[in-house]
């Protein structure tokens, strides 16, 4: 037990790390959907549009080098080498793309009908990002969760702070000052979003420059190959993740008339931003739980520890669901303040559930990461890409973005599923499913009587969610005691 006590107190602290910073960015929706700052809903749909190829470029960048570097790292004596080998291959791989992309930017922005400006800055943005993966994977590794939150706090909190500078406050000092004058720029505010997001990546590499000054530049190309053929297959899962994730808005762009596309994709990717609260705790609990896999994998019993994880993730995740649909109504108002916007919110609880099945998804995975047998991470995330392309093609012409959001849910769930066949099979977990399917069935069914049948009701919503909460104290309450009493 003492080691699941550690593994929820590195959870919270990387959960801080990742809430708090994406708790900030909330503050960035409500200001960039207001309409004083960005003039149309389209105009946020070119935004998000934007970050949609931020999130596929990204993947690009780290090509499954942080997952081969955990595993690596806990699998060679020699860490140094490990350490030097991937810093030396991403620095490498890095500059050869910001070489390669600034040459070609303006093919590259005509292609994805994307302004040179933006693409520019995208870029640069790209290259400080890429810069630091292996020192914030060194930090988790070593169990330094600390300073990895404090610096991902303070990145968000230099974004926010210079959109809040330049998209609200720049414009009227400009006028008081010849230095701020020569700054401000009419109608730049898409450019000042992204300024904003180059200073906070430049000042987190800053941060974690001290790494590159005391880490070994030894590179192993037997380890460099080796790592590469357990990277490859995670990077296809990437880029696939990415698809699932962002490309719906690249489609609806495709396959809605031209003169809504962009304010369909405003108001979805406004909405979807309420399920990002489950993306918060997934995304939180695999910081913790991943370095977990790979250091418990030669412990006694450790299949017995991660069937109780993932039942420890559904019970959370199962009361956040549940809790963000009956709320949604009242966390609308304090996130995204313009009303044009809300039309989207149907598909706050879908995509939710999608979110929790991808976690689940996250925490069956160990299976092939541990057994070396990332080819089938690959597959899996393929396939669910394959899903998703196919469904958006489908649903979009007949119900916008509800079918991005139906098709999002769809391709999480039966990779979850495929996922639990196959690690059945090569590596399995008694995994207690009765237990877990009863959460995930009594919380999206009284979500669904909350939200479409009762919404706005929060005597029914709150009742429910008790009723939930009762639940599982009641089913969980021994091990609520093991844990409580554990050091």
């Amino acid at each position: 037990m003492s080691g699941f006590k550690n593994l929820f107190k590195q959870t919270f602290i990387y959960g801080l790390a990742t809430v708090l910073p994406r708790m900030l960015s909330f503050l960035l929706v409500r200001l960039h959907t207001d309409e004083s700052v960005l003039k149309s809903v389209a105009d946020y749909g070119d935004v998000s549009l934007i970050f949609s190829y931020f999130v596929l470029f990204n993947v690009i960048l780290a090509y499954g080098m942080e997952t081969a570097f955990f595993r690596f790292f806990n699998k060679e004596d020699d860490k140094a080498k490990v350490v030097g080998t991937s810093s030396i291959s991403l620095i490498a791989s890095s500059f050869l793309f910001f070489i390669l992309a600034l040459t070609f930017q303006n093919q590259i922005a005509e292609f994805i009908d994307i302004k040179p400006e933006y693409i520019n800055l995208v870029i640069w943005i790209l290259l400080l990002d890429a810069l630091v993966i292996i020192p914030f994977a060194w930090l988790r590794a070593n169990a330094r969760p600390v300073k990895y939150a404090i610096i991902k706090i303070f990145n968000v909190v230099i974004n926010l702070g210079l959109n809040l500078f330049l998209l609200l406050w720049l414009k009227d000092l400009a006028t008081e000052s010849s230095v701020l004058g020569a700054i401000y720029r009419p109608n730049f505010e898409i450019n000042y979003i992204f300024i904003a997001n180059l200073v906070a990546s430049a000042v987190t590499l800053l941060l974690m420059s001290s790494f590159y000054f005391k880490i070994k530049y030894t590179f192993d190309s037997v380890l460099w190959k080796q790592m590469m053929r357990y990277a490859f297959p995670v990077l296809i899962a990437g880029v696939a993740f990415s698809i699932n994730e962002t490309f719906d808005r690249v489609l609806l762009d495709k396959l809605l008339p031209e003169n809504i596309a962009k304010t369909e994709i405003g108001m979805y990717s406004a909405c979807y931003k309420l399920g990002m609260f489950m993306t918060l705790f997934v995304t939180a609990y695999k910081l913790g739980v991943e370095p977990y896999f790979f250091s418990h994998a030669n412990t006694e019993n450790p299949k017995k520890n991660y069937a109780r994880i993932l039942e420890y993730f559904v019970i959370f995740g199962s009361a956040i669901l549940l809790g963000v649909v009956v709320f949604a109504d009242i966390l609308k108002v304090i996130l995204i303040g313009n009303e044009a916007y809300w039309k989207a919110m149907v598909i706050v609880p879908i995509v939710l559930l999608a979110n929790l099945c991808l976690g689940i998804y996250h925490n069956l995975s160990v299976w092939y990461k541990v057994t070396d047998r990332t080819k089938f991470g690959a597959y899996i995330s393929v396939f669910g890409a394959i899903l998703t392309l196919a469904l958006n093609f489908w649903l979009i012409p007949i119900i916008s973005y509800v079918g991005s959001a139906i098709a999002t849910l769809s391709a999480y769930a039966c990779m979850m599923m495929v996922s639990y066949y196959y690690g059945n099979k090569y590596y399995p977990i008694p995994y207690n499913l009765k237990k877990m399917g009863l959460y995930l069935l009594v919380s999206t069914a009284f979500s669904v009587i909350s939200f479409y049948g009762y919404r706005e009701n929060y005597f029914v919503g709150i009742s429910l969610l008790t009723l939930f909460l009762f639940l599982v104290m009641m089913l969980e309450k021994n091990e609520l005691k093991l844990l409580i009493k554990s050091k």
